[in-house]
Formats: C-alpha cells, sequence, structure tokens
C-alpha cells in the first residue's frame, strides 16, 4: 500500500509538472486500449489469412448441359478450427438441385470425415444455400499443412453412394471460391465446352488439343495401320489374328506452377448396332497396369468375351512410366483413364512435357460377330492444377 501510494503521489506530481490532467491520460489510454483490441487484433487475424495453395476442380465430364461429378482438391497452409467453415461457392449457371451430405465427402490427407445434415461432435454439418455448399465443423479440424478432397456427386461413396450430381451450365470459363470462416481462401477455374478441345483460364494459360496421326507411324513400341482425325478413328477393315493400331496426339500448352492431369474414358465397349461387342482388353478383364499385348482366346469354350479385344497405351512417362514400351490396359471404358500428365508448365511440343502419343488397339479371332458399325465415343478431360 504504502508504495501505491508513493507511487500515484509521484505520477500526479510528474503529470502536474508536465501541465497533463489526469483525466486526458485516462482518456489517452482508453483509446490506447480500444485500438490495441480492435485495430491491432484485426490486423494480426487478418495478418494470419493464406491462399490455399494446389487447387483444384476436375469433372468427370465437361460438356455443357451435362450432370457431372466434382473432385476438389486444395492444401490449407492454415487448417480448419473447431466450429470453423469451408464454403464452396459455384458460380451461377451451376445446377445444384437436390445436393445434400449425401451426394458429398470431405476427406483430408489422413480421414474420411462422416458428414451429417448438422454437425456435432466430429461429425460436420453439410448444408446448400444458393450456389454455395458449406461444411461446418462442430469440434473436429483439420489440421495446418493438410490436402482436403471434396467430392460431390455419384463419386461421394464414403457413407453411402450419392445419387445427385451437379449439372453444368452453358460453354465457358467458370470461376469456383473455395472460403467460408477458415483463415485461408482461393478461386480456382472450370472449362465447360464440347468435347476433345479444352481450353481454361485461372489467372494462368491452359490450351489442350487432339490430333490425327497417319498410318505407319510408331506408337510406343508398335505402329499405327490405320489414320485418325481429331476426332475420328476409323479401324476400318480389321483382320482375324492381327493387331490393328491407330492413335492420337494430345498436346498441352500451359504456365499453371503444377501442371495438368489428361485422362480419357470410353462410354462403352466397341459396340455394333446388334449389341455385338470387342471386349475390354484382355478377354473383358479390364486390365489396370499395363501389361503386354495378348492375342483374344478365340474358343467357343471362352464365350464371347475371348473373341475380341480393345487396348490403350501411351508414349508418356507418367507414373514412372507405367506403359513402358508396347504394354496395354484395358480399364478405359465406363472409367477415367489417365494417360498424360506433368508437374510444370508445358510448351506444347516436348514429349513427356507438353506433348505425347495415345495409342488404340484391336485384335479379333475368327469368331468375333460380323458389323460393319461397331462404335463408341471418347472423352478427354484436361485439368490444370494451380
Amino acid at each position: 500500500m504504502q508504495y501505491e501510494f508513493l507511487s500515484n503521489n509521484l505520477l500526479g506530481s510528474l503529470l502536474d509538472f508536465l501541465g497533463v490532467h489526469k483525466k486526458s491520460v485516462a482518456f489517452v489510454l482508453l483509446v490506447t486500449l480500444l485500438s490495441w483490441t480492435f485495430g491491432l487484433s484485426n490486423f494480426i487475424n487478418k495478418a494470419n489469412a493464406a491462399s490455399l495453395t494446389f487447387v483444384s476442380d476436375t469433372l468427370s465430364d465437361s460438356g455443357p448441359s451435362i450432370a457431372s461429378n466434382h473432385t476438389i482438391v486444395f492444401h490449407t497452409s492454415t487448417g480448419v478450427a473447431a466450429g470453423q467453415t469451408i464454403a464452396v461457392t459455384f458460380p451461377a449457371g451451376f445446377n445444384m438441385n437436390g445436393i445434400d451430405f449425401g451426394d458429398v465427402d470431405l476427406a483430408t490427407t489422413t480421414e474420411e470425415i462422416t458428414l451429417a445434415s448438422s454437425a456435432s461432435g466430429n461429425t460436420w454439418g453439410v448444408g446448400l444455400s444458393g450456389q454455395t455448399l458449406t461444411f461446418t465443423s462442430a469440434t473436429g479440424i483439420i489440421a495446418a499443412g493438410a490436402t482436403t478432397t471434396i467430392e460431390i456427386g455419384t463419386n461421394a461413396t464414403a457413407g453411402g453412394t450419392g445419387n445427385t450430381q451437379i449439372t453444368n451450365p452453358t460453354a465457358g470459363s467458370y470461376e469456383i471460391n473455395i472460403a467460408g470462416t477458415q483463415a485461408d481462401s482461393a478461386n480456382t477455374r472450370v472449362m465447360i465446352l464440347s468435347k476433345v478441345t479444352v481450353t481454361a483460364i485461372v489467372n494462368t494459360s491452359f490450351t489442350f488439343t487432339v490430333a490425327g496421326i497417319n498410318a505407319g507411324v510408331g506408337v510406343n513400341g508398335t505402329t499405327t495401320t490405320a489414320t485418325s482425325t481429331a476426332t475420328t478413328m476409323p479401324f476400318a477393315t480389321t483382320t482375324v489374328g492381327v493387331p490393328n493400331t491407330i492413335a492420337q496426339t494430345l498436346s498441352v500448352t500451359t504456365n499453371a506452377r503444377n501442371g495438368f492431369v489428361v485422362t480419357v474414358n470410353a462410354d462403352q465397349n466397341l459396340t455394333s448396332a446388334t449389341g455385338a461387342d470387342i471386349d475390354r482388353f484382355t478377354n473383358d478383364t479390364a486390365v489396370s497396369t499395363p501389361i503386354a499385348w495378348a492375342s483374344p482366346t478365340g474358343t467357343i469354350a471362352a464365350t464371347e468375351t475371348g473373341w475380341g479385344h480393345e487396348g490403350i497405351t501411351s508414349e508418356d512417362d507418367l507414373n514412372t512410366d507405367e506403359f513402358g514400351t508396347n504394354l496395354w490396359a484395358g480399364n478405359f471404358v465406363g472409367s477415367a483413364r489417365q494417360v498424360f500428365s506433368h508437374n510444370g508448365p508445358a510448351d506444347g511440343t516436348t514429349a513427356n512435357i507438353g506433348l505425347t502419343k495415345v495409342g488404340y488397339q484391336i485384335e479379333i479371332s475368327a469368331l468375333q460377330e460380323a458389323g460393319n458399325d461397331y462404335t463408341q465415343t471418347l472423352t478427354y478431360v484436361a485439368t490444370p492444377t494451380f
């Protein structure tokens, strides 16, 4: 008490000496305290905010007015704290009707997060308002430095398979915002356009083109037997026991920092109007790990799946050169198969960086059903990663 008394007396004497009124000092101290509370603290909060990185949204189909799955991936440097939200806003034109928590998966680097219509404990709530899909945490968190994946559509299978997809708008380039009350935020873009040729801009340039290849050109250890264009691949008349090969050139030009991925998906086996089909390599087992080409079994006992098959190969050195030399896979029918990728900017002309060739090969046995109208449709999807 004695010290406090002396201190107050000393402070009063000093203020009297300086000619400063005590109420003025109290006012200054109050203003300073309020400035610290509302000003500097806000500054600190803003300083903690950062940009999400490695942000991308991969569509299962980029066609106008087509229902499509979305796979959104981003890296957060700050993380998401308990009680915070992640909000994904799609621009007008994307039809979100019917999307609920059953059509959505949320996963981090280390876990698949349980979702419901409202947040409770470690279960996150999911709600749709207009064009914004919001994930709300109760006590759950996403750690700083984690990579987060959001799947929307029938690709959401963690808690049961989703039954509603987002319908694409008309052709154009669209910006998608990822924000919420989490500290980090970012934008990415998707390109909606007709099949095969894709152009996208997300503060970068991105051009994807497909070109035909003449007969007699080498493709990953084999040689083409027919000529293709950018939009057609006519195998023409096939010969029993002789592989028939046709190919296309894929070209990507971009300055996207983290590169791109190109996938291809066939809508069906090569199928004729009679219902006959040339099955997937090999003998309709849809080989996923590329292997050396093998002829179809070609016996009655093998059933029609062994009478002919079609495979795919790529010259790109993706995934530690999984296609090697003259190796083939069959899992590009009904599901997307990666055929081209790079982890940085590409010039559109350098092999394994901006340019590659993708080959398709069929071989039939004498039992393959006759037909002059075998057809299938290929869809290429090129996805930049910014």
